[in-house]
């Protein structure tokens, strides 16, 4: 498993993919474009189904992520002794 540091950056790295996918989305669904360019990528209106797929699956990256990191974290237990005569 990765160090937290490596999961806390993949998560970010996951976040600003997602917020692009986003703006992706909004800008195509609202009309005011008929494609729009991430990265290298070109999407058209066509792909707004392909689109949503990636949508859903950056946030379930995310979401993983997050629970990865929220799980690397343990709270220390606390435990008492009793001691007994034998």
């Amino acid at each position: 498993m990765a160090d937290i540091t490596e999961l806390k950056a993949r998560l970010q790295f996951r976040k600003t993919a997602l917020e692009k996918l986003r703006a992706a989305y909004i800008a195509l669904v609202d009309g005011g474009v008929k494609s729009y360019m991430i990265d290298d990528r070109q999407l058209t209106r066509l792909d707004l189904g392909t689109l949503k797929k990636e949508i859903e699956t950056a946030e379930k990256e995310v979401d993983s992520l997050t629970r990865l990191i929220n799980s690397a974290v343990k709270p220390r237990k606390a435990f008492g002794i009793v001691p007994r005569d034998y």
